[in-house]
């Protein structure tokens, strides 16, 4: 792939050509490089053919694979972000869940059209049009990418694996966990798997008007029920998923100590469970990679300790 990675095509010189590299390799920028998906990203351009930098607020403190260098962004700076792009050909951008999401991802996409990148990845999220976070500045986002004109790839996962961690590993030792998704049906993919996609679609073949979405989800869809059960044949011992309303669900994490935002956040993702509207299943991913995306029940049992705690 890597060999065909900025080649010209033999057509017309009217039509559009393929990108090419400023220099003789490839420059990678990574925005969110210590996040979950960006740090397994990072990894794995490690071993290319590529350049690649690390876009951080706290060069000094982040932990990078050798060969990768780190670029100081701070966001009330616009400059740095200028800077930290320079000589960029391909940017990803993940930023996470925040209250300043939207400002600081349009601030890396504008920052990126002026200095020159030629392609732009965003993790986003699959889902429908809503006004729940984190898809809402999502949509808002891509929004702003679609007009720009740059060629961009947007990476839509279904739910990550690793949500279960946070939302059940400290209540299933018990014998239980709660939430308000119902019987709703779940596809969760493994991060790694978000990861690997994310390296594909950097380094493929596009034309500076390319605008490309990738709906990337695991082989099959579960019901919270479904997974008490699985995680009961892990553990040993009966595990059950136990229901309430959205409203319940909000009352109780609040009185855990979860912030209104982090609340508002879990219980917005419980609606969409509940709703099945994380539920569809895609053959995107092995078409993309070549491989099939790693299993709920591979991901359970590797991180099966979390849940005896």
């Amino acid at each position: 792939m890597l060999d065909r990675l900025f080649q010209h095509i033999g057509r017309d010189q009217t039509m559009s050509k393929k990108i090419e590299p400023t220099s003789g390799k490839p420059r990678i920028a990574i925005a969110g490089a210590t996040g979950r998906v960006g740090s397994t990203l990072t990894s794995l351009l490690a071993s290319d053919p590529v350049d690649v930098v690390a876009l951080t607020r706290r060069p000094d403190a982040a932990r990078l694979p050798e060969g990768v260098t780190a670029a100081a962004v701070d966001f009330d700076n616009p400059k740095t972000i200028a800077d930290a792009l320079r000589g960029a050909d391909r940017l990803f951008v993940s930023h996470g869940s925040s209250l300043q999401q939207v400002a600081n991802e349009i601030a890396l996409i504008d920052s990126a059209v002026a200095a020159g990148v030629k392609h732009i990845t965003k993790l986003s999220s699959i889902g429908p049009a809503t006004r729940l976070y984190p898809l809402a500045w999502h949509t808002e986002i891509e929004a702003h990418l679609s007009r720009q004109p740059i060629a961009s790839s947007v990476l839509r996962p279904s739910a990550f694996a690793d949500i279960l961690s946070r939302r059940a590993g400290g209540q299933v030792s018990t014998g239980s966990w709660t939430g308000a998704a119902g019987e709703g049906r779940v596809n969760f993919i493994d991060t790694r798997d978000v990861a690997a996609a994310a390296r594909v679609a950097l380094l493929e073949d596009v034309y500076p008007d390319s605008q490309r979405v990738y709906h990337l989800t695991g082989p099959r869809a579960w019901t919270m029920p479904q997974i008490a059960e699985e995680l009961s044949n892990l553990l040993g011992h009966p595990v059950v998923y136990k229901s309430r309303t959205l409203d319940q669900e909000r009352t109780a994490l609040l009185a855990a100590g979860l912030s209104p935002f982090v609340t508002d956040l879990f219980v917005g993702l419980d609606q969409m469970f509940r709703d099945s509207a994380l539920g569809e299943t895609t053959s995107t991913f092995e078409e993309l990679t070549g491989k099939p995306p790693r299993t709920l029940q591979q991901w359970l049992s590797e991180n099966i300790e979390v849940f005896r705690k």
